[in-house]
């Protein structure tokens, strides 16, 4: 009996001890670092057009080695830097986390806000602050604070101030980006009333200035023969840009050549912050550039768009392996996606005999005034605009006692009607309606940022405000990109079902074992 009482307690212990030793190889399952890199204007396009100048280790690396959902989309319109980056850190719309675009206009001053401007707050090695105060939910570096009680290392760098402090969030360590004056990697005192030492330790040791006064953007020799995609008839012509003038960074920051230092400064974090080396998991948000130089049309720009993918395509290859040389293949989970818009150039569609025109937004605006004028009697009816949206007067509307549903329901009639106008959407009417026609609208829609009026531009025609001379073309082009996972022991595979972007945010939460952040109801993509 003492014999198989004996034998029964060491099955026990080695069943306990197995048990044991299961659960923790599944603990070390977790990677030690996730890198959440948003690539601004990726494009799947031009990402297999330009593959044949890649090297093995950077995309052709994530194609053959990760998990690749090839048709991604966003699932609200219209898209920006700003709110496709907080749309991937909340894992939801801007509908929820407030950030309907890198600017918007305030309701009760009338004046225009941008996106992380912050009057509580001041630069650190740069003239403007700024602060994540408008992100409206949490982030997944907010989450991973919480859960963590503080002791994850969260971090997010970018060429420009908005997409830096978009992905890092409310909770994050530090977001720094590369000043427009002065070419110094900055920061806000949100994060922290000093300015942390690796930050000056990388402006000492990688100083912009040095690589903007002595370098000029060029094609890569080796390649330049090659880069002959968007070519119909003549062979591609080198470039050289040089960086000078106040506009100098700017420019630069819109360079091929900005990846490389971007690409520097994350791996100077890590290294400086000791990212990535104990038990619990910590996070760097990188993003990329690869938009067209200065913001100009394609066919103004194709040569340096070819050169700036090749470029891009290795410093992706240097991220990779430097980090997984350092910490282990196993121990860091990459994650690669798109801002999914593109700049949208001026075409001359009239010259081709392709419908197109001109919408007046500040007349357009007048006309609705005069015309709630003749139906309720002189008056300021309409506040304001911007962009394409119009902001009612409601304390008018009061004062002649008109409802606001009469008012948008007669400015809905009247505009429908004017040249240039695809759709009208109410702001009731998107706070209402279940329409999924209406689904992509409302989703980026958001009441307190938003106007009374959000008019839909036809496809070809021009928006433009003379009172500050801004312009957009209206296109309903899609624009491909890829989610792509790799590393941490995921299989490679590839994808072709369509999944939506706000699915990254509780994937990345279930793989490290924190929460989703708290507005994110999507669920995994796996």
């Amino acid at each position: 009996m003492k014999r198989n009482s004996r034998k029964h307690t060491l099955t026990l212990i080695a069943t306990i001890v197995s048990i044991l030793n299961i659960e923790a190889q599944v603990m070390q399952q977790a990677p030690r670092l996730v890198v959440n890199i948003t690539i601004d204007q990726l494009r799947t396009d031009y990402m297999e057009a330009f593959s044949p100048l890649y090297s093995l280790d950077g995309f052709k690396k994530l194609a053959a080695k990760g998990l690749v959902f090839t048709n991604a989309s966003y699932p609200f319109s219209p898209i920006d830097c700003t709110s496709a980056i907080a749309s991937v850190q909340t894992g939801t719309t801007p509908y929820y986390n407030s950030v309907v675009g890198s600017m918007w206009l305030d309701r009760e001053t009338l004046r225009p806000v941008y996106c992380v401007d912050d009057k509580n707050t001041q630069g650190l090695l740069t003239d403007v602050g700024g602060s994540p105060k408008n992100v409206s939910t949490s982030t997944l570096g907010d989450e991973l604070k919480s859960t963590t009680q503080g002791k994850a290392k969260v971090f997010a760098i970018a060429p420009f101030r908005n997409a830096a402090i978009m992905a890092a969030g409310h909770a994050a360590d530090g977001a720094v980006w590369i000043d427009d004056k002065t070419g110094d990697w900055c920061t806000t005192d949100y994060y922290g009333k000093e300015l942390q030492q690796w930050i000056k330790n990388f402006n000492t040791i990688n100083p912009t200035y040095r690589t903007v006064s002595e370098n000029q953007w060029e094609p890569e020799n080796q390649y330049v023969g090659r880069y002959n995609y968007f070519l119909r008839e003549s062979a591609p012509k080198p470039f050289k840009h040089k960086f000078s003038g106040e506009s100098q960074y700017i420019d630069f920051k819109t360079s091929g050549l900005v990846n490389e230092t971007v690409t520097k400064a994350a791996l100077h974090c890590v290294s400086s912050n000791n990212m990535g080396i104990d038990g619990i998991t910590d996070m760097l948000n990188i993003v990329y550039y690869a938009g067209n130089y200065r913001h100009n049309a394609s066919s103004d720009s194709q040569i340096e768009l070819q050169d700036t993918y090749v470029r891009l395509d290795r410093q992706l290859a240097s991220l990779i392996s430097s980090l997984e040389l350092r910490l282990g293949a196993k121990n860091v989970l990459f994650i690669v996606t798109s801002t999914g818009y593109s700049d949208e150039e001026e075409v001359d569609y009239g010259k081709y005999r392709i419908p197109s025109g001109t919408f007046y937004i500040n007349r357009t605006a007048s006309l609705l005034n005069m015309y709630f004028g003749a139906l309720w009697g002189q008056g300021k009816y309409v506040e304001s605009y911007h962009g394409s949206q119009i902001y009612l007067n409601h304390k008018q509307l009061e004062n002649k006692r008109v409802s606001l549903t009469e008012a948008c329901q007669r400015a809905q009639e009247f505009l429908s009607m004017v040249s240039g106008v695809r759709n009208v959407f109410t702001s009731l009417q998107l706070l209402s309606n279940s329409n999924p026609d209406f689904v992509k609208v409302r989703n980026g829609f958001n009441p307190e940022r938003c106007g009374d009026i959000l008019i839909e531009v036809s496809p070809g025609w021009r928006l433009y405000n003379e009172d500050n001379m801004q312009s957009q073309m209206s296109r309903a082009s899609f624009i491909p990109f890829p989610i792509i996972f790799y590393g941490a022991d995921i299989k490679p595979e590839k994808v072709t079902s369509p999944v939506s972007i706000e699915r990254i945010a509780p994937t990345i939460a279930k793989s490290i074992r924190i929460r989703a952040p708290n507005a994110c109801s999507s669920e995994p993509l796996f």
